[in-house]
């Protein structure tokens, strides 16, 4: 329909644009929004954008394109608002028409045609193999799992990666925990240092090791001891954080290894890459990479200190040359909020590797603070308060952790109320819509009890007249370009918003009208509509990763 609403404008504007000898292919974007529902059904801002080409005010090119609008067999009605915006309002009957193109389950509604020429790649989560995941993990991976499922159900080729940074001074100071903690259980006086891993899990993974190897390490000398206990601690901790994942439905495409980039010479070579084209010089002993000039760094950094040792960007910057060889276009990377400084530092990398800073797309996620029983929770182990990923997940449920992690934009802090998510009322979105998802199930289970056909073949669709059954196939035929928006913008949380909206309508007209009625053209009409609502929540829930349960 939007599309509709655009060619109509276009049309209108094309003896204009003749006249004042403009290409519309000159002209800038045009918007054609949703507004608040007393403005009508769209509105558009192409007067504003047109005046510059034109050479007339906005309310001038709007009163002039008004009658043409007007003329229009797919409104009912259009006006001018404020300086020259212009609504519309689309006849009721062109709604139901639309609206019935809709499958009564289909999971494929809303997928868009392929977007040739670009090729993406979302690299998410990346948590170090030092711990369990926390929450602020589990937040970076539902945006990341939902942003991918939107890339794709928008048409776009993406692909999904976990890079590990399992290599350098955290990883030695991994293996030193577990070896201290192993010779501490076998009853040897050692002490743990501060800057090591103080988490009981370390205690766990110490005690499998003495259950499965027993003094074999006791005599041993750390240099020695120090690469087993580091390997197997790392790689323990990542098949946790798999098992995590996976009950977390999130799965990964491509898995990439900090270590594989400097084993395998990738870093060095570089590093030397960039020394040659002018992107890498030497000072004070370092190698520095021109982050300053590239991209409006504060200063420059250093990819290699006096020492000898390259630092994490210069990893990073292997890493990404390697993300582009394999021919990805566009690389969003989902990092955590204290990554702000980091951004630059990557847009220069990605310069100097000769490609374009913008399609490198850095998205940051803000804190979560979980409360409960009305304060917020203690980020504590030792208190026996939620810390990990695992244990709100287990308290809460997947659905509900997932819609909660995507309730907000993930540019801003998010609130994580356990008691809230947990309750089964209006108040928890999660359960509000899976709620209307099960009551249109439950709608089809009592139209066979009493022998009604659920899915009739034509049924009467000028009996829905409701207001409100008008509203719903409005809103339900907006998904695909819910699902074109929320991609364009890496913003999965309108999901939910949209979800939370078309629910909402949904349970104010079951409120008042019965479905199955007496009247079995009435009826079928109905089943009809409520059938289709049904096939864009459920795949407004895929989008999210959360289950649309046929019952609650």
């Amino acid at each position: 329909m939007r599309n509709e609403v655009r060619k109509a404008v276009m049309d209108a504007l094309a003896p204009l644009l003749s006249r004042a000898g403009t290409d519309k292919a000159a002209l800038p974007y045009i918007a054609i929004e949703v507004p608040e529902d007393k403005f009508g059904d769209f509105s558009t801002n192409v007067a504003m954008v047109c005046t510059k080409f034109l050479k007339i005010p906005p309310r001038k090119i709007a009163e002039e394109l008004l009658p043409t609008l007007k003329e229009n067999q797919l409104f009912s009605a259009v006006s001018i608002a404020g300086p020259g915006f212009i609504n519309f309002s689309v006849k009721p009957e062109r709604w139901i028409e639309d609206f019935r193109s809709i499958p009564d389950d289909n999971s494929e509604y809303g997928s868009l045609p392929p977007v040739l020429g670009e090729k993406v790649l979302i690299e998410f989560v990346s948590a170090n193999p030092t711990g369990p995941l926390h929450i602020g993990h589990g937040r970076g991976a539902a945006v990341g799992d939902s942003l991918a499922r939107l890339l794709k159900k928008a048409g776009y080729d993406a692909t999904t990666e976990y890079y590990t940074n399992d290599t350098g001074l955290q990883m030695e100071n991994l293996g030193r925990s577990t070896l201290v903690r192993y010779r501490q259980l076998m009853g040897m006086d050692a002490t743990l240092p501060e800057n090591c891993y103080q988490g009981e899990y370390i205690k766990d993974i110490a005690r499998e090791i003495v259950d499965r190897d027993g003094n074999r390490y006791m005599d041993m000398p750390e240099t020695e001891a120090l690469p087993f206990f580091t390997t197997y601690t790392a790689g323990n901790i990542l098949e946790d954080i798999k098992k995590d994942l996976a009950h977390f439905r999130i799965g990964f495409d491509t898995w990439a290894s900090e270590k594989f980039f400097h084993e395998s010479g990738a870093v060095e070579q570089t590093i030397q890459k960039l020394r040659e084209q002018g992107s890498i010089y030497e000072k004070d002993g370092a190698l520095w990479l021109k982050t300053q000039y590239l991209a409006g760094d504060e200063k420059d950094r250093v990819v290699k200190r006096a020492n000898g040792i390259t630092t994490y960007l210069a990893a990073d910057i292997a890493y990404h040359d390697d993300k582009y060889r394999r021919g990805f276009t566009r690389i969003i990377d989902i990092w955590g909020a204290d990554h702000h400084g980091y951004v630059a530092r990557m847009k220069a990398a990605a310069k100097a590797l000769g490609q374009n800073p913008d399609s490198l797309q850095p998205m940051l996620i803000q804190i979560v603070s979980l409360k409960k029983g009305g304060e917020v929770v203690a980020m504590s182990t030792r208190s026996g308060k939620f810390t990990t990923l695992k244990e709100v997940v287990d308290d809460v449920g997947v659905d509900a952790a997932r819609f909660t992690f995507l309730t907000r934009s993930h540019e801003a802090q998010l609130e994580f109320d356990l008691d809230l998510t947990k309750q089964q009322s209006s108040e928890n979105p999660v359960y509000y819509v899976q709620y209307a998802y099960a009551r249109i199930s439950n709608i089809f289970k009592t139209a066979q009890a009493r022998g009604v056909e659920p899915f009739p073949e034509n049924p009467a669709w000028h009996r829905l007249t409701v207001d409100d059954e008008i509203k719903i196939m409005k809103r339900a035929l907006f998904f695909p370009a819910l699902v074109e928006d929320a991609a364009k913008g890496l913003a999965p949380h309108q999901t939910t918003h949209y979800l939370v909206e078309l629910a909402g309508l949904f349970h104010k007209y079951y409120n008042v009208n019965r479905v199955v009625t007496d009247d079995l053209e009435l009826t079928g009409a109905r089943l009809a509509m409520v059938a289709r609502l049904r096939t864009v929540i459920k795949n407004g829930l895929e989008l999210l990763g959360v289950v649309a349960p046929e019952t609650m």
